[in-house]
């Protein structure tokens, strides 16, 4: 059960803020109110014993794979529903064979990481079904929120040295690669096994890319996170149009286009965690819906003429 806590799942916990929220407004228990057993939190531990303790620890303090209690650990999932961790850990773990515990098996492991985190047992066990959305995460007395993600433009990118690619540049480079991967998910299934690109062939897809080395799901994954954790570069300060006009990095447009992308990518994320084609296909909607807002207002320029049929020279003008 190498890593139950993923790369970017932290930005997908933290920025994922107004499904967060209602996820919490929506909740009618949180795992204060005692949600488990404590002879489930038993089988739980029997079951992580021989599943996930080689990758997160007998403790669960972490190894090969992050710790699965104490406040950091509890700060990824906090206001988030229970029915997500579990889902996590059924749908991709462990590390080595994702998708053979069954969705009791997660349910009991669950409620031995909530034991571990000194959440309290109650009389009733819980179930492995819908209930699990009505219960939400919270941190315990004492441990501070994680800090909000900040919301400028120069704060989002977090950089102050000159960007050396342009905008078309890392749009070419990194987002449009990625979301077309994940807009692939309409027409191909990640779960399906395929062979990916070889060296020495004579095409070369950033669809198929790494399929060879990692499964489709995993590609789904990294895409998602692709797009999350690469938008705020389209907020660096300096960054240069492919027209050598500056882009608007601090205008409140240009700042709420970029966090639409991030939390497109976030939301795509997430989907790929439940490892359900149709939820992710329902996500590139969200995805295409940010990229278009922006298009519209700073790239699908009319007025072009001959030498520049789609004027290009107009580009990030609002």
């Amino acid at each position: 059960m190498r890593s139950l806590w993923a790369p970017g799942a932290v930005l997908a916990a933290l920025a994922l803020a107004g499904s967060s929220w209602t996820a919490m407004a929506q909740a009618t228990q949180t795992v204060a109110d005692g949600v488990y057993t404590d002879a489930q939190a038993q089988r739980g531990q029997a079951t992580y014993d021989t599943q996930c303790r080689a990758c997160h620890g007998a403790a669960l303090t972490g190894g090969l794979g992050p710790p699965l209690a104490g406040a950091d650990f509890l700060r990824v999932w906090d206001r988030l529903p229970l029915a997500d961790l579990v889902g996590k850990i059924q749908n991709t773990m462990p590390a080595t064979s994702p998708g053979t515990l069954s969705r009791a098996q997660a349910t009991d492991i669950a409620a031995h990481l909530l034991k571990t985190s000194a959440f309290p047992a109650g009389r009733a066990e819980l179930r492995p079904d819908d209930t699990l959305t009505q219960i939400a995460l919270a941190l315990p007395p004492g441990v501070a929120p994680a800090p909000a993600p900040p919301r400028t433009g120069a704060a989002l990118a977090g950089s102050s040295a000159r960007p050396p690619g342009n905008m078309a540049q890392v749009m070419r480079g990194i987002l449009f690669p990625s979301s077309n991967l994940l807009f692939n998910v309409q027409n191909q299934d990640p779960g399906e096994q395929k062979v990916g690109w070889q060296p020495g062939t004579t095409s070369f897809s950033w669809v198929d890319w790494g399929a060879g080395i990692y499964s489709g799901w995993e590609l789904v994954d990294y895409a998602s996170i692709a797009l999350a954790e690469s938008a705020p570069l389209l907020l660096t300060p300096g960054r240069r149009c492919e027209n050598g006009k500056p882009v608007p990095v601090e205008r409140a447009d240009w700042i709420q286009f970029t966090e639409e992308l991030a939390e497109a990518g976030r939301a795509a994320y997430r989907a790929s965690q439940s490892r359900n084609r149709d939820a992710v296909s329902e996500v590139t909607n969200q995805i295409a819906d940010a990229c278009l807002h922006c298009h519209e207002v700073y790239r699908d320029k009319p007025g072009g003429d001959a030498a520049d049929p789609s004027n290009k020279a107009a580009r990030c003008v609002a």
